[in-house]
């Protein structure tokens, strides 16, 4: 089982990968993107399919999440990572007004995909 396990891990988050990249060249259409309520009604309807449907669903969810979080987006770890390897380069910490610039860039960029993805989740439920 966990052979299987890794290797539909790898392929789950290959195809996130390859979306994420899509969604960025324009190769993918950004009305993929879901919020909470897409993830509520998904949810929903793998837990109707049965557990292992649910389990799946969860895991897909963990998958992504993990993923997004690896972005080199300074509020996620992902931007922490590129920020000590920025320092490791320098050799010295940033300053801290970059430190806080940084974040500040992160916060907004963070923010705007939530509100985003909630935006597409309302023009789903309105049927557009």
């Amino acid at each position: 089982a966990i052979p299987a396990a890794v290797g539909q891990t790898w392929q789950f988050s290959a195809a996130t990968v390859k979306s994420l990249w899509g969604m960025l060249t324009g190769t993918v259409s950004t009305k993929n993107l879901g919020g909470p309520v897409s993830i509520a009604q998904f949810a929903g309807s793998s837990a109707s399919q049965g557990m292992v449907a649910f389990l799946s669903f969860l895991a897909m969810i963990s998958i992504s999440l993990g993923i997004l979080n690896l972005l080199p987006v300074p509020v996620l770890d992902g931007g922490h990572l590129l920020m000590n390897s920025i320092e490791w380069v320098k050799g010295e910490p940033l300053s801290e007004i970059t430190q806080q610039r940084f974040t500040q860039i992160g916060m907004v960029l963070v923010l705007t995909l939530m509100f985003f993805a909630l935006w597409n989740d309302l023009l789903r439920a309105v049927g557009q």
